[in-house]
C-alpha cells in the first residue's frame, strides 16, 4: 500500500511543468479575450438553461425541465 502511495506521488510530481517566461506573453494576447458580443451571447445561453420561465426566448423551447 505504501508503495503503491510513493508511486502515485512521483507519477504526480512528473506532470507539473514550469512555464517559461517567453510563454507567459501569451496569456494576455488580446486573442485569448473574449469580445463582449461573446460575453453577451454567453450570458443569454446559460440565463436560458437557468430560467425555465423564459420560454422561447432565442429559439430554445420547453420548460425548466430541460424537456424541449
Amino acid at each position: 500500500m505504501r508503495l503503491l502511495l510513493v508511486f502515485y506521488f512521483f507519477i504526480g510530481l512528473s506532470s507539473c511543468a514550469s512555464i517559461k517566461e517567453y510563454e507567459k506573453v501569451n496569456i494576455n494576447d488580446p486573442d485569448m479575450e473574449l469580445s463582449p458580443r461573446q460575453i453577451c451571447r454567453f450570458e443569454t445561453n446559460s440565463h436560458l438553461y437557468r430560467e425555465g420561465s423564459s420560454g422561447a426566448n432565442g429559439g430554445k423551447v420547453g420548460g425548466g425541465c430541460g424537456c424541449n
